[in-house]
């Protein structure tokens, strides 16, 4: 039985095989990022913190990129998907930072969660074929090639650092504070 805690976030198993416990904590992270996001407005979701241009919608687009990028284009080796396609990596290579400005909070939202949806997708077609140990299709200029197993770390670890950049945010706009 999966234990939810009350943000609505699924904990990780504490004694699942290798498997369940990498994506039991990339959903708890998901999970996260959607509790920080969640009921904000446009203009919470510009808010910035200190020095920095970061912004909780930013990083909701950022997110969905990350989540195509790896999921999609390394892991399959598929070319990159609206709207990211269109973009001039090389000419704006921060774009999805601030072009969240433009959209609704619902906008990136929606965004994010086809990212997630696909992402799972990706991953348990990968699961199926090769498990953890499965290479990605595309390879670092050197010629190395991360497995699943990488991938679904780097996330944890995506996740986990905007989050508490996240939490920053969050507490500017209304003071909700907590992990």
């Amino acid at each position: 039985m999966t234990t939810v805690d009350e943000q609505g976030r699924p904990e990780p198993p504490l004694a699942g095989d290798e498997i369940a416990t990498l994506l039991g904590f990339l959903v708890y992270e998901r999970a996260t990022l959607a509790w920080k996001c969640a009921g904000l407005d446009a203009a919470c979701m510009t808010a910035t913190v200190g020095a920095s241009s970061m912004t909780l919608g930013g990083m909701l687009k950022h997110m969905a990129y990350v989540e195509e990028n790896w999921f999609s284009r390394w892991l399959f080796g598929q070319e990159r998907q609206p709207p990211f396609d269109t973009v001039d990596w090389d000419a704006d290579p921060d774009w999805e930072w601030h072009s969240a400005a433009d959209e609704t909070p619902q906008q990136l939202l929606d965004l994010w969660q086809d990212a997630v949806d696909g992402a799972r997708a990706s991953v348990a077609k990968a699961l199926s074929d090769g498990g953890l140990e499965r290479l990605s299709q595309r390879t670092w200029p050197g010629g190395e090639v991360p497995s699943l197993r990488w991938i679904l770390v780097h996330m944890i670890e995506e996740y986990a650092r905007h989050n508490g950049h996240a939490d920053l945010i969050r507490e500017s706009v209304d003071g909700q504070t907590g992990e």
